[in-house]
């Protein structure tokens, strides 16, 4: 087909420029698919075969993932590749748990549910779908099952619409359900407003402020309702993300940010609390019963019109600072385990406030152990090189082109390519950035790329297509089909070698 100098990279930069002039840019890049001289489309993922997802993040993974791995995957049709070996790299979802994933969330040792767990108390842990698993899982540092003496409750997110067309979600009901729990005497009561968060990634400017009025309403409602019965309400949030309007060049801000989190006590007994600055892993429970609040996305922002909760009507919020003690707490960077200036996210709050303590996040993790060379010595990664090899398959690298994003690094796909000695046929599906790179800059990236596997000797680029395309995180399953059809049965823009 190829001679072993053919590595892709040229050709895909060539079909990149192309694309460029119709009007595409990097972030959404329409499919485009390698094909021979026959015209018959080259290195698609076929059953038997194995593959990594070289990307270590969650939300905009999640889709792509449901698409290769769910038996009764409902979202459109597709042969199901009931024995495809799918590995990916970091816990995506809970969903995904039972998949090979090679580099799982560390468990924590004695994790706050646990500590209670062991003391004979009670715990209820309530979210919408959204953050369920943050509630449970994350905050539970790694632990799938609950904790004996533990009550998990998950509400149902909106479900057919998007979620900027109901900025308030689930929140009335999970408000109902804890204060149902406060009813019940649970000694720690530990709930997530999902809307800062999920709202917070739109671009709606007015959803993005109705959802900051509604946790307004509800977090004074349910930490009220929660004091009147004796019990010791904190305030807290996991990252900030709603409070930004605008990025530096005036677009809608939709990603989380570095902005301090706020930190509130609400005692009913009155009493003096000295509060102090620190970070997330500093939280932790006093002796009485108590309720701890968690803001999704809820950040200090700038206090002007680029401010979303400044510019709600959060009357409710801005008495409870007034009124009761609080303090800042840093929720990014190395504040919880993430690479210096980093924003926080989900998964590190709630692993930090669970833990007690900071907890090493995914990107360091994976970090260290190409550092210290243990990348290499993956279980995960051995098993599907060394099954591709004896086997005589195919050895699949969703690569996503970009030197530093939160999402992955190129780097790892590359060294993935140089350990698969003795496969024959390994292949890399690129998914463009457009974010982290520089507008423009994916051919030159792709052709430093097909240097780099010239040097290792294996590896053909086999297709590509925009980050916006196949990491769709809005439900936008049509976007997602597209990209798993160019990766499975070839369907795209055709280019040759």
């Amino acid at each position: 087909m190829f001679d072993k100098s053919f590595h892709g990279g040229e050709a895909l930069a060539r079909a990149v420029e192309k694309a460029y002039t119709q009007g595409q840019t990097d972030y959404s890049l329409e499919p485009m698919v390698l094909v021979d001289e026959k015209g018959e489309p080259v290195g698609k993922i076929k059953n038997g075969d194995h593959v990594v997802f070289c990307c270590r993040r969650g939300e905009r993974e999640i889709e792509l993932t449901e698409a290769f791995t769910e038996a009764d995957f409902p979202h459109f049709e597709r042969e199901y590749l009931d024995k495809l070996d799918f590995a990916i790299m970091t816990m995506y979802h809970e969903k995904f748990k039972s998949l090979p994933i090679a580099f799982a969330p560390e468990r924590v040792e004695k994790p706050l549910a646990q500590v209670l767990s062991e003391a004979g108390l009670r715990q209820f842990h309530c979210s919408e779908s959204e953050k369920f698993a943050h509630v449970t899982f994350f905050f539970n540092g790694g632990y799938n099952q609950p904790f004996p003496g533990e009550t998990d409750l998950c509400i149902p997110s909106p479900k057919g619409i998007p979620f900027d067309q109901k900025p308030e979600l689930s929140l009335p009901t999970v408000a109902e359900k804890v204060e149902q729990a406060v009813d019940e005497g649970y000694d720690f009561i530990v709930t997530n407003f999902a809307n800062g968060d999920v709202i917070g990634h739109t671009a709606n400017k007015d959803a993005k402020l109705e959802a900051a009025a509604a946790i307004s309403r509800y977090v004074s409602q349910v930490a009220h309702y929660a004091g009147d019965k004796g019990y010791v309400v904190a305030v807290t949030a996991d990252h900030g993300n709603i409070e930004a309007l605008y990025t530096k060049e005036g677009k809608p801000h939709v990603a989380h940010t570095t902005n301090l989190v706020p930190f509130l006590i609400l005692d009913p007994k009155g009493r003096e609390v000295q509060l102090r600055d620190g970070r997330l892993g500093d939280v932790a429970p006093k002796n009485d019963r108590m309720m701890l609040i968690i803001l999704d996305g809820w950040g200090f922002g700038t206090g002007d019109e680029g401010d979303a909760i400044y510019l709600a009507k959060t009357p409710e919020w801005d008495e409870m600072l007034a009124k009761y003690p609080h303090s800042k707490l840093r929720a990014s960077g190395e504040d919880v385990g993430l690479k210096a200036g980093k924003a926080g996210n989900s998964e590190a709050g709630h692993n930090n406030l669970g833990a007690g303590r900071i907890v090493a996040q995914d990107d360091v993790r994976m970090d260290q152990a190409i550092q210290d060379g243990s990348f290499k010595r993956n279980p995960v990664f051995l098993h599907a090189i060394d099954a591709a090899r004896e086997e005589g398959t195919a050895l699949h690298l969703l690569a996503y082109l970009t030197e530093k994003s939160s999402h992955g690094c190129i780097d790892y796909p590359l060294m993935l390519t140089e350990m698969a000695e003795g496969v024959e046929q390994v292949y890399l599906h690129i998914i463009f950035d457009g974010r982290s790179t520089e507008p423009g800059s994916a051919p030159a990236m792709l052709r430093t790329l097909d240097k780099k596997l010239a040097k290792i000797g294996r590896g053909v680029i086999v297709d590509g297509v925009g980050r916006g395309v196949a990491l769709d995180r809005d439900k936008n399953y049509a976007k997602v089909r597209r990209a798993y059809d160019a990766m499975t049965i070839g369907t795209g823009t055709e280019y040759q070698a």
